[in-house]
């Protein structure tokens, strides 16, 4: 078993930047748009421009390349950690609901990019 260190993803990673909005579920407005540093089945890295605590949940859309309408979905904060002093945060999310066609379009997107990483 190759990999001896504590690797907790059940899904493989795909590091591309896709454009992402998003706001906190409870707050209507206040929507804000960064990129994914990466994605999986499984949830995202993404840049914020604030932390959010772990827990929190977000209403994310964002634009696949694989589909012309954004993807809708609800993700939960694992993590958030400050990279420039109150200014950019890396903010990991896991995915709580993602409906089928969704996965698939997901599924597609990282697939695609994993090959093209190995190719580089």
């Amino acid at each position: 078993m190759g990999y001896s260190g504590i690797e907790r993803r059940k899904h493989p990673r795909a590091y591309g930047r896709f454009i992402v909005s998003y706001r906190i579920l409870d707050e209507i407005n206040n929507v804000d748009i960064t990129q994914t540093k990466n994605l999986s089945l499984g949830g995202m890295l993404l840049t914020t421009n604030r932390a959010f605590d772990p827990g929190t949940n977000l209403a994310i859309e964002i634009r696949l390349p694989f589909d012309p309408n954004p993807i809708m979905l609800i993700g939960r904060v694992v993590d958030s950690k400050e990279i420039m002093k109150g200014m950019i945060y890396d903010t990991r999310m896991e995915f709580l609901a993602v409906d089928e066609k969704h996965r698939k379009v997901i599924g597609e997107t990282v697939d695609y990019y994993l090959k093209k990483e190995k190719k580089e």
